[in-house]
């Protein structure tokens, strides 16, 4: 791990409704996700971005949801049963062996990680995971918070995802809001 991780009860922050007014995910995601997609969200907390992918791919799709944290994965759980999309949402808490994604190799349609890769301590090996996992030329939209990570530290962070085989999209990538778009090569 990269050091900090954010803590469990910081979650019920970050689902206030009212964080949609400028972190609205129909906004955000609406524009890559089609329904009957299938969609990986690594860091998905207790669901503020996964409830919204499950309502954009349907019950044809399925979102993935994993976290390192079980607290998280459960507040999610109950989130997802009490909204009606328990079964469009396949939870998985991540695993040291990193098996977690182990049957989905080239078989996802769109990946996004919002706000967490900053927590990861091996990024190399975090995008390999999310690359052999996409089919070819899919996308990852990947997204930082600006005040915990620095310009110089995002741009590394995209040349990672460059060396295992990702291409930015300059065209729908905005590199000073720190969200770029990645494809797979």
């Amino acid at each position: 791990m990269a050091g900090h991780v954010c803590p469990f009860w910081l979650g019920y922050f970050l689902i206030n409704p009212l964080r949609k007014f400028y972190d609205d995910p129909y906004k955000l995601l609406g524009p890559f996700v089609e329904e009957g997609m299938t969609v990986l969200e690594p860091g998905c907390g207790m669901g503020y971005f996964t409830l919204p992918l499950a309502r954009m791919v349907g019950e044809k799709g399925k979102v993935i949801a994993v976290d390192i944290q079980p607290k998280m994965l459960s507040s999610l759980k109950r989130r997802a049963s009490k909204a009606g999309l328990i079964k469009i949402i396949d939870i998985r808490p991540a695993k040291e062996d990193n098996s977690e994604l182990s049957d989905l190799i080239s078989k996802v349609d769109f990946a996004c990680a919002i706000h967490m890769v900053h927590e990861v301590g091996d990024q190399k090996a975090f995008f390999s995971k999310i690359r052999n996992v996409l089919k070819n030329n899919k996308k990852l939209l990947f997204v930082e918070p600006k005040g915990h990570v620095n310009i110089e530290k995002y741009k590394r962070s995209i040349e990672t995802a460059k060396s295992v085989g990702f291409e930015i999209d300059a065209s729908l990538s905005l590199i000073e809001k720190r969200r770029s778009l990645l494809v797979k090569i």
